[in-house]
């Protein structure tokens, strides 16, 4: 670049100077600040056994094929419950009579709809809300009486309703305890 010229008709602008800041005294880190209360503590959902299986971990009585294949949704769903708009109360025992029902009728796939929630702001400095169904319906399952009827359960794909619908295994009539 030393041996660059200018254009013809124009001047190279002078190199600004530079400007060296004074030291200054170290600025010492302030002390934590203890984190607000908030209002309504979120549900944390709890984890759900195909994740565990999705690196390897065995679920007992699932094989890994049909573990893989209610993962990706490859599983024909035998029956759907949606449960868009209910009242936690209400979603729960709508929840417990479907998987009863489904349980004694012998299905073995379906797909539960709890939606994923608003996940707008209530305020700008609050944190996202999440649905309060798509938190607490992995827990409703793990719980009685739908635990000893449910052998596994996933997220769905996309094409069946994503982080807002679970796929759910049924153990078949013969594993019942």
């Amino acid at each position: 670049m030393r041996d660059t010229e200018p254009l013809a008709g124009r001047t190279i602008a002078p190199e600004p100077p530079v400007v060296v800041p004074p030291v200054a005294a170290p600025v010492l880190p302030l002390p934590p600040i203890a984190a607000s209360p908030s209002r309504k503590p979120t549900p944390k959902p709890l984890s759900l056994q195909p994740l565990s299986t999705r690196r390897g971990a065995p679920v007992a009585g699932l094989d890994r094929r049909t573990s893989e294949r209610l993962r990706k949704g490859q599983l024909p769903i035998e029956a759907r419950i949606d449960l868009h708009g209910m009242t936690q109360e209400r979603a729960r025992a709508a929840l417990d009579h479907f998987i009863v029902s489904a349980s004694d009728r012998g299905l073995r796939a379906v797909l539960v709809i709890t939606g994923k929630g608003s996940g707008g702001w209530s305020d700008p400095w609050s944190t996202p809300r999440s649905g309060i169904l798509r938190a607490n319906v992995p827990r409703w399952l793990h719980e009685q009486p739908n635990g000893p009827r449910i052998l596994a359960f996933s997220e769905a794909q996309p094409q069946d309703g994503g982080g807002g619908a679970l796929y759910v295994l049924l153990r078949r009539r013969r594993e019942l305890p």
